[in-house]
């Protein structure tokens, strides 16, 4: 019971990153339609920007508000540069951009940053477990479920109650409906890009903390891809659910069916599950159904 309750625990807190990681997808996909193939790196890029921050002799707090900062600037300037002039074109073209920029952004980081495995050095928290009952949790799982939860609280107001976030539902809802009212397509789409490079950057700093940072951590912002489906390709509280729900049954496996299937089964548990979970309920548990009158 007590190993179970350990992994349970640290499923749901590793599950908060993803969720906050899988906000990005969302977002982008609500705006304009597109499944952006290059969040894992843009997770590489957040790692690696706020290490740099950090290792300039920045706490930790203050480079994640600058890997913020940076978020936005190079999410403004991705929309512009490579996907301004797709605006309107198919969707599969610019999904192709998307494949075309992961590359460029992998092949970017190697060249910045180089390939070898870097951590956080002084250790940013403490190694010494928090021990609640007989249950031990990692102070670096602990923080970074709550970093991740503050910035999912700020994001979700964001949406709620500001008036760009409110424009950018608007455009996601009916994009003609949005541009009739005065609503910047251009804008939007920016907008998107760059709380997509907010949130996967934040989530790559924090995953990094976990198990040092290196091009692996690209894999772990594709792994996220599970949980959008789970949730639905268009649901901020859908990103928020799967990214727990991934976490708790990546965790799950890898403590109990590791031993039975070696060579990181955990990896792939959760591809499995979403190909199954598409059988039943192809938009997620809470994505929009389209229906076609012909």
């Amino acid at each position: 019971m007590e190993l179970f309750l350990m992994t349970l625990i640290t499923g749901l807190l590793v599950g908060g990153i993803y969720a906050l990681v899988a906000l990005g997808w969302v977002l982008i996909y609500k705006c304009s339609g597109v499944l952006n193939l290059a969040m894992g790196e843009l997770t590489l890029i957040g790692a690696y920007v706020t290490l740099t921050f950090y290792q300039m002799g920045i706490p930790f707090f203050l480079s994640v508000i600058f890997t913020l900062v940076i978020g936005i600037v190079l999410g403004f300037l991705t929309e512009r540069i490579f996907l301004d002039k797709l605006i309107g074109e198919p969707i599969l073209s610019v999904i192709m951009v998307t494949v075309g920029l992961s590359f460029f952004f992998k092949g970017l980081v190697e060249f910045l940053w180089g390939t070898d495995t870097r951590v956080f050095d002084p250790p940013i928290f403490s190694i010494e477990p928090i021990t609640i009952g007989f249950v031990k949790i990692s102070p670096v799982y602990l923080w970074s479920f709550i970093l991740a939860l503050v910035l999912l609280v700020i994001f979700v107001c964001f949406f709620k109650f500001t008036r760009w976030g409110l424009s950018m539902q608007a455009t996601a809802d009916d994009e003609t409906a949005a541009l009739s009212l005065g609503v910047s397509a251009r804008f939007v789409y920016a907008a998107a890009w760059s709380i997509a490079f907010m949130s996967a950057g934040v989530g790559g700093a924090l995953l990094g903390n976990i198990n040092g940072i290196n091009i692996s951590i690209g894999y772990l912002g594709l792994l996220v891809l599970p949980a959008v489906v789970l949730g639905g390709l268009n649901s901020v509280p859908g990103a928020i659910v799967g990214g727990i729900i991934i976490g708790l049954l990546q965790n799950l496996s890898g403590t109990y069916l590791d031993q039975y299937f070696p060579g990181g089964v955990k990896e792939i548990v959760p591809f499995v599950f979403m190909a199954v979970f598409l059988l039943f309920r192809p938009y997620g548990l809470w994505g929009w159904e389209r229906i076609e009158r012909v």
